[in-house]
């Protein structure tokens, strides 16, 4: 499955608009370049349905959030909508700020959503207004442990029965589910919360799979949340003593970039729910 997902993206090379946040924009690109993708980077409300329309899939990242982008996000959504192309939403630091939080929602009223990715924070103050968000990281509170995942699991799959989006709750363990199964993915490093953008690139990479998996939103977010993880454990294994968190990333991608379909069905960790 995770194969397959992978070989479709890498020979269908679909084109994909992100609206992003300008801390990681450049990592971004980078990495759905490094999948096999084309990224468009693209935020003015005068172009950005045009750019949608010539896009497959469209990626929403609210880090970086302005009033100008707002209504960017907006119409970009509603002509992706129309178009039938896939959104995924990263509502980075929702719950932190009137403005994010406020944003979030709009955008989750007014656009259908075909995957919604965050940590569990996010995702809480998405579902319930509830939730607390210290910055962009998830709280230690609301962190998903193996005690505590069969709950975040029903959680998960109700938050997307109510939305009709896949949910992706990445943290120590992934959390990528709909309304019926939950895929719980064990792949990743510790290291990689030592990087900013390491959910921002998820994000866009989710938004690459599930373009070029039409039909199968779940299935390919899983294979991109697999891929991810599967990579921060490879980079890390070429870290020497004197590299530390600027050639991780650059390693993190690298490793995207080199991974074969193969290489990520046998490298993936998950079970079903």
């Amino acid at each position: 499955m995770l194969k397959t997902a992978f070989e479709n993206l890498r020979s269908r090379c679909p084109l994909i608009h992100n609206i992003t946040n300008y801390v990681t924009v450049n990592d971004c690109a980078n990495m759905v370049l490094a999948c096999g993708a084309s990224p468009i980077m693209a935020d003015d409300a005068a172009e950005v349905e045009e750019i949608t329309a010539i896009c497959g899939g469209l990626n929403i990242n609210i880090g970086t959030l302005n009033s100008r982008t707002v209504t960017s996000m907006l119409l970009a959504g509603k002509k992706a909508n129309q178009l039938g192309h896939p959104v995924v939403l990263d509502p980075v630091g929702a719950g932190a700020s009137q403005l994010r939080t406020n944003t979030a929602f709009r955008l989750l009223r007014e656009v259908q959503f075909t995957v919604i990715r965050g940590n569990i924070s996010e995702i809480k103050t998405l579902a319930s207004g509830a939730g607390t968000t210290k910055g962009v990281d998830a709280d230690v509170a609301d962190k998903v442990t193996e005690e505590n995942l069969d709950s975040a699991v029903a959680f998960a799959k109700a938050f997307a029965a109510r939305t009709g989006a896949v949910v992706a709750i990445t943290g120590a363990i992934d959390i990528v589910a709909d309304a019926q199964k939950a895929y719980c993915i064990r792949n990743g490093n510790a290291m990689m919360s030592s990087i900013t953008g390491t959910g921002c690139q998820l994000s866009a990479l989710t938004a690459a799979f599930v373009t070029a998996n039409p039909g199968q939103p779940l299935e390919a977010a899983a294979a991109a949340v697999c891929a991810m993880g599967l990579a921060g454990e490879i980079a890390h294994r070429r870290l020497t003593p004197q590299d530390g968190n600027a050639t991780y990333r650059n390693y993190i991608i690298d490793a995207i970039y080199n991974m074969t379909p193969e290489q990520l069905e046998k490298g993936a960790n998950y079970e079903v729910r």
